[in-house]
């Protein structure tokens, strides 16, 4: 029986390399760490500028490996969609940009495998929460508000757009 380990990284989307943390924990291993490198950011790439969770499960005897990517923090995914590099420190006071409620629906739908909604609109009042806490503001109104108007049944028609690819998404 071969025996199998796991190592967790948080790196760059696109742009890891052989040096810390990668390099050190997995040197000792004789895993070809370049190629495990290279498999990282060919998986990671779509996730430039943002830390993402990185699994890289080997085979100790074999060497084989597999790459799983996680999901961006929900707070990282939205302040790419805003082009931001933080989030507000004071966001009751201060707002850091704007962003549209499709992009709230967008960044649920990414979130989905690590959300405990179970249905979009319960994952989109999720996602506004984080909105608030960064100091985002939605079509110019405050999250709190967005999620008051969606109890409300006033963006249904906007949701049943995207219930589909909720549907299709993978928990």
């Amino acid at each position: 029986m071969t025996q199998r380990k796991t190592v967790r990284f948080i790196v760059e989307g696109g742009r890891a390399t052989a040096g810390p943390p990668i390099g050190p924990a997995l040197g000792p291993t004789g895993l070809n760490v370049m190629a495990v490198v290279n498999k990282i950011n060919e998986l990671t790439k779509e996730f430039a500028g943002m830390r993402v969770p990185v699994d890289v499960a080997y085979d100790v005897e074999t060497k084989d490996f597999e790459v799983n990517v996680g999901i961006p923090t929900t707070a990282a995914l939205l302040l790419r969609e805003l082009k931001a590099e933080k989030g507000s420190s004071s966001p009751a006071k201060q707002k850091i940009g704007d962003i549209s409620l499709e992009q709230v629906v967008k960044v649920a739908l990414v979130k989905k495998p690590d959300l405990l909604s179970k249905t979009l609109k319960a994952a989109v009042k999720e996602i506004l929460g984080t909105c608030l806490s960064l100091g985002i503001t939605v079509e110019g109104r405050s999250p709190k508000e967005l999620q008051k108007a969606l109890d409300e049944g006033s963006y249904d028609d906007l949701l049943k757009r995207y219930e589909g690819e909720w549907h299709e998404h993978p928990r």
